[in-house]
Order: C-alpha cells, then sequence, then structure tokens
C-alpha cells in the first residue's frame, strides 16, 4: 500500500517542481512571486487535508466492519464536500488576493508576478478539494494504486502544459498557473469517476445527504486545527524567508518544495498506517495496530536517513538545478542541507501522525497543533528579530523550522502513541 501512495504523494509536489524549474528560467522576480502564491495557494489547500485524511480513516472502519456500501455513501458526501469548500475558498481568495500576498511580505517588485500566478490558479481549486477528497475515499478501501495512476498522469500532463504554456505560447507565470489548474480539474474528473463506478456497484448513495455531509465537516474540525497550524508555521516561515531579500525567498520557494515533496514521501507510509490502523480497529483487532506502528516507525526513520543522505550528498547539483543565479544557488545549497539533516526525525513524525489519525483522535492532534506551534513561533520570531539577513538567517530559519519544529511534535505525538486511550474500536470513533 505505500509503494503506490509513495508515487502519488509525490507527484502532487512535482506540479510545484516543474513550476519551479520552469518559471525560474524568467527570473529571481516571478520565481519569487511564486514562492509568495505558492504558499498561499497551498494553504488553501492543505487546510483543508481533513478531506482526505479524516475520509481515510472513516471508509477504512467501516470497511473492517464489513459496511462497504455505507463506506462509499460516507465517501460521497466528502467529496460534495469538498467541492463546496473548494468553490467558497476560491472566491474569497480571488476577492482577497492583494492583502494576502502583500500578508506574505511580497516585495513590490515581485507582486505583480505572484497575484498573477495566484488568480490564474484558483479555478482549479475546487477540483484540488475533489482530488483530496475522493483520494481519501480510494485509501480507505485499500486503493492507493488508482491515485498513483492519476497523480503520476497529472503531474506529466502539468510539466507538458506548463512548458507550453509559459515558453511556447509566452504566457509566463501566467501560463503556468492556466496549466497547473487545468490539470487538476482533470484529475478530479478521473478520480470521482473511479468512485462512482463503486458507488453503483454497491447501490450506495450518489446525491449528498446534508446529515453526511454536516457530520463529515464536523469530524474534519480537529484535523482542521491542526492542519491550520502547520500552515500558520509554514507561512510564518514564508514570512521570515522573505525578510531575506528576493534571493531569500526564491531559495526558499524551493528549499520548501524540496522539504514538501520529501516529507510526503514519507508519509507514503503514514497513508498506509492510517488505512490499516482504520480497518484494524473498525475489526477490533488492537495487536495490528501495535504491530502495524512499529514497522511503520522502522521504515520512516530508515527512509528518511535515505532521503536525508541522498539529498545533503546532491545539495549542490540540485541547488544548481533550481538556481540559475549565483546568490539564490548559494542560499539554497545550504538550506537543502539542514533539511536533508532533519528528514530521519521527520520520518518517524509523518509515521505517528498518520497513526493517529487513522484511529480518529484528531482532538488530541489539534492540541498538540496548538503546542508545538507555541514553541516555533518564538524561534522563527527570533531568526526574524536576532539572526543577520541573508544567507545566515535563512539557515537558522530552517533550523528553527526544520529542526526545533519537528522535534517539538516528535515529543508530542510519541507521548500520545505510548498510552492506550486512543484506540477506539468499532465502525464509529463515537
Amino acid at each position: 500500500m505505500a509503494v503506490p501512495a509513495l508515487g502519488a504523494l509525490v507527484a502532487e509536489p512535482l506540479f510545484l517542481l516543474a513550476d519551479s524549474a520552469i518559471v525560474a528560467r524568467l527570473g529571481t522576480l516571478p520565481l519569487a512571486g511564486l514562492g509568495i502564491a505558492g504558499a498561499a495557494l497551498t494553504t488553501a489547500v492543505s487546510v483543508f487535508v481533513f478531506l482526505a485524511y479524516g475520509t481515510t480513516a472513516s471508509v477504512a472502519r467501516r470497511l473492517g466492519a464489513g459496511d462497504t456500501k455505507g463506506a462509499l455513501s460516507q465517501g460521497v458526501d466528502g467529496m460534495w464536500l469538498a467541492l463546496g469548500l473548494g468553490s467558497v475558498v476560491a472566491v474569497g481568495l480571488w476577492l482577497g488576493s492583494g492583502p494576502v500576498v502583500d500578508l506574505l511580505g511580497v516585495s513590490e517588485a515581485a507582486r505583480p508576478y505572484a497575484l498573477t500566478y495566484l488568480h490564474w490558479s484558483l479555478p482549479g481549486l475546487p477540483g484540488m478539494l475533489v482530488v483530496l477528497a475522493a483520494t481519501g475515499v480510494l485509501r480507505g478501501l485499500q486503493d492507493t494504486r488508482t491515485p498513483l495512476v492519476v497523480a503520476a498522469a497529472g503531474a506529466v500532463l502539468n510539466a507538458v502544459l506548463n512548458l507550453l504554456l509559459v515558453h511556447g505560447v509566452g504566457w509566463g507565470i501566467a501560463g503556468s498557473a492556466v496549466g497547473t489548474a487545468t490539470t487538476q480539474v482533470l484529475m478530479a474528473v478521473a478520480l470521482a469517476a473511479v468512485v462512482a463506478r463503486g458507488v453503483v456497484r454497491t447501490g450506495a448513495r450518489v446525491r449528498p445527504h446534508p446529515v453526511g455531509v454536516l457530520r463529515n465537516a464536523l469530524d474534519g474540525v480537529p484535523l482542521l486545527v491542526r492542519t491550520v497550524t502547520l500552515r500558520v508555521a509554514a507561512l510564518l516561515t514564508t514570512f521570515v524567508a522573505a525578510a531575506q531579500g528576493d534571493a531569500g525567498i526564491a531559495a526558499h520557494q524551493v528549499a520548501n518544495t524540496l522539504w514538501t515533496t520529501t516529507a510526503l514521501a514519507l508519509d507514503a507510509l503514514a497513508i498506509a498506517a492510517q488505512a490499516l490502523v482504520g480497518r484494524s480497529l473498525g475489526a477490533g483487532d488492537v495487536a495490528g495496530v501495535r504491530a502495524t506502528i512499529r514497522r511503520m516507525v522502522q521504515w520512516g526513520v530508515a527512509v528518511g536517513v535515505v532521503l536525508g543522505l541522498v539529498l545533503g550528498l546532491a545539495s549542490p547539483l540540485v541547488a544548481g538545478f533550481f538556481a540559475p543565479e549565483a546568490e539564490v544557488r548559494s542560499y539554497l545549497t545550504a538550506a537543502v542541507v539542514v533539511l536533508a539533516v532533519c528528514l530521519p526525525a521527520a520520518g518517524w513524525v509523518f509515521v505517528l501522525d498518520g497513526v493517529l489519525i487513522g484511529a480518529g483522535d484528531g482532538r488530541y492532534l489539534a492540541g498538540a497543533g496548538v503546542a508545538t506551534l507555541a514553541c516555533y513561533v518564538p524561534a522563527a520570531l527570533a531568526v526574524l528579530w536576532l539572526a543577520p539577513t541573508g544567507r545566515a538567517g535563512l539557515v537558522w530559519l530552517w533550523i528553527a523550522f526544520a529542526g526545533l519544529y519537528t522535534l517539538a511534535r516528535l515529543v508530542t505525538l510519541v507521548r500520545r502513541e505510548r498510552q492506550d486511550a486512543w484506540m477506539v474500536t468499532g465502525a464509529d470513533t463515537r
């Protein structure tokens, strides 16, 4: 389950990596604009990641309890919720796009590029959220291969469209946004069609059930809080990086995308843990849950070590590929080394996060998210106020984000995992 989930998870960040590599050829200012707009767009999508994670856990529980029809009906409600939320958020971001990019600390020179990318990306936002929900349904049904096929095809299509529209047609950074938005909508249609076949086969509901949609929304609130704390930390990091100058924010954009890519690769194991833990708890198999945790943690740390070694050793090559200008390349090389050292701990964090999500332990994760954010904010502000600006400031920022913040999350997750209160069995956590 983890191997195809890995491919699907890595394929999604490849969208931004492809955008970064293609837009970088336009210059530092367009890349800086992409960094700001990408942070805003990623936040708008990732705060609703409960559409995938919560759906995976609830569908897996019902599957473990033998209720496949109920599992699909609950998944369909989640997809309708995703479509509605995506439409509302897209309109809100369009109306508030100026203040949003200003809040993230965009420079006056890079601001037009950030606004252009954000505006042209927003039509694809509902599709992005439907992709999350549909992927969660399929993972809960223990199918991680279909999301892999769709995500891989989407990554290829996105790269082709970006090259064609940015450099072929000459639309610049707007072409990159249009290519990505188009790809996301097509991916949503493809995944929804697969879920619809299962619905027809089992006789599950196609239309949204008001109570089911509301329950999906309410169950997602704790995970929403947890995700908001993660995004606040990421946005604060982007804000502090912007204070390092255009070269600093440009390097941070690539480094942050690399961190997201490698961290989500580790999250492939967490996705498998979500589905397996949810199904085992639904079937009442507590021993199976403990065995899953032990094995997943071992794999998470080991994969983190391997990825860290590869990325650390290849940091000069990576920086040269994504940053043609010497100043940005110097900044990026240093940041990549720091994040590479922190990847083993991140592997442990992602696995335990997935275990508790699979168990439906959202309330604890919400509280832990607030606590860890409270630890990180003073460290990030200390970098902003006390560290020298430029390359050194960016390095200290990544030590605080990838090092201190990850360690704080690890402490809270290990503490909870070693208890038994979160292991509620049956088809429902209520």
